[in-house]
């Protein structure tokens, strides 16, 4: 079934849409989820979603995308879909456990879960909803509160799919999981996946999840994912965006730690057209450690916005942010970096730093690095600098016979290194670091299904120039 929303209030077409639809979709909800969607459209119906009055969305106008007419698909284009032939991808000597969703549904595998060695269960969160009702009720909507948040609010009232993971006590997920997330548009789409990551104590985990758009239709995603990291559990996520430059794509990850728990979050931004990534960790137990990495290259018009918050609500806790972006053309950037120390949070140490390049005199950022402190005994600092490529490094190399073309690029791909650098997952690191240096030539070859170019896929031309000649 599928429904056209219109921009005449468009809160109100999918609030009715919501209500029209409670007994032909939502039939098989149990108790729990069934409370937890009406709350979640009550609040919605009063929130509404975010505008530029509101602080921390004043960089970011959403009115453009929200007078659009869009598809909202009740149920997925096709159940079964051959993964090998949709998503024949990998990236070069990378052994992973490879899994798909398409326009926000997931790919089916054995019934819709996917049992993985140590009792590891990968697959559809609409599955999960029918199988696994326990875990469900446990996490479920328990790490991103809808209050105040409209996105929140709406995503949780529609959730139907979207990728399930569970990580048993005492489980080390044997290679990494990898998701391709594609994008597919013959028409405009309304999509809102919704995640739910869990991992048991003294688990391990490593993520990767890329963001993919084919053919160039305006599509509309708020996608919602929790996650929930145990005592001494570790989980690594590397998240990989590139979308066409009609797309606008709001990711939310609400991530929960406990306990000698660390996580790493690494977002690589290659290709945004309008993006907006929220991402909120609570430090909810001691001797966590929670380091969270972006790049971001962004040209033309298009625009990204990284939101982050740590919230150190337990003492004893290390927290580093480091989020870098080039600029160039009419692109329009935002960091607003938050780090909020509670009373009873003593011996945090929390770090956060925020750097652009321009290219023109017309790109620009807006950096807001952030400190709310209310305990006495922490070690916290914040910075942010925004300027150009170093004209002293260029004048030498210059000096030496490089071309101003070849210093450039040096330059930018040094930049850069501090967060490729991250990826402690060898192969990824390597792939990554060839694909920023096509994206900064203006080059950028990619495979029919995915952003990793791994096997000999056809030149997919993105209009991208990052290159000054």
């Amino acid at each position: 079934m599928e429904t056209i929303l219109t921009e005449h209030s468009f809160k109100d077409k999918l609030a009715g849409l919501f209500h029209e639809n409670l007994r032909s979709n939502f039939s098989n909800d149990s108790p729990y989820i069934r409370n937890l969607r009406h709350e979640a459209m009550q609040e919605f119906e009063k929130t509404g979603f975010p505008s530029q009055k509101q602080e921390k969305w004043r960089g970011t106008n959403l009115s453009k995308p929200l007078k659009l007419e869009y598809v909202h698909h009740f149920e997925p284009f096709e159940k079964n879909v051959d993964v090998a032939k949709m998503f024949a991808c990998e990236v070069h000597e990378l052994e992973s456990h490879l899994f798909a969703q398409l326009n926000g549904w997931f790919v089916h595998q054995n019934g819709g879960l996917n049992q993985l060695p140590g009792g590891v269960i990968v697959g559809s969160l609409a599955s999960a909803f029918v199988k696994h009702p326990e875990i469900i009720e446990k996490h479920f909507g328990n790490y991103a509160p809808i209050k105040n948040n409209g996105l929140l609010a709406l995503n949780t009232a529609f959730a139907q799919d979207g990728l399930f993971v569970y990580v048993p006590d005492n489980v080390v997920v044997d290679k990494p999981v990898q998701i391709i997330n594609l994008i597919n548009l013959t028409e405009n789409l309304f999509i809102q996946p919704r995640n739910l990551v869990i991992l048991g104590k003294n688990s391990k985990l490593q993520l990767l999840y890329c963001d993919h758009s084919l053919l160039h239709k305006q599509s509309l995603i708020n996608s919602v994912t929790e996650v929930f990291v145990d005592e001494n559990a570790v989980f690594e996520n590397y998240k990989l965006q590139n979308k066409d430059n009609d797309s606008t794509l709001i990711t939310n990850a609400w991530i929960t730690q406990k306990s000698n728990s660390s996580m790493m979050t690494n977002v690589l931004t290659l290709n945004p057209g309008t993006i907006r990534n929220n991402v909120h960790v609570t430090l909810d137990g001691q001797n966590c450690s929670a380091d969270l990495f972006g790049l971001y290259l962004v040209d033309k018009e298009q625009h990204v916005d990284n939101n982050i918050v740590v919230d150190h609500a337990q003492p004893n806790n290390f927290s580093n942010q480091l989020f870098k972006g080039i600029l160039d053309d009419q692109a329009t950037g935002v960091f607003n970096g938050h780090i909020l120390v509670r009373k009873d949070a003593q011996k945090t140490n929390a770090f956060q730093k925020n750097q652009n390049i321009l290219l023109t005199d017309k790109a620009s950022i807006d950096s807001n690095p952030q400190l709310e402190i209310y305990a006495d005994d922490v070690k916290c600092s914040h910075g942010s600098t925004v300027g150009q490529l170093d004209t002293e490094a260029m004048f030498y190399m210059r000096s030496r016979g490089i071309s101003e073309d070849v210093a450039r690029m040096a330059l930018m791909n040094a930049f850069a290194a501090a967060i490729i650098d991250k990826i402690n997952i060898e192969p990824l690191r390597s792939r990554i670091n060839e694909l920023v240096s096509k994206r900064l030539r203006g080059e950028l070859s990619i495979c029919d299904q995915c952003i990793l170019d791994c096997r000999e896929g056809r030149k997919y031309s993105f209009d991208i120039d990052l290159e000054k000649k």
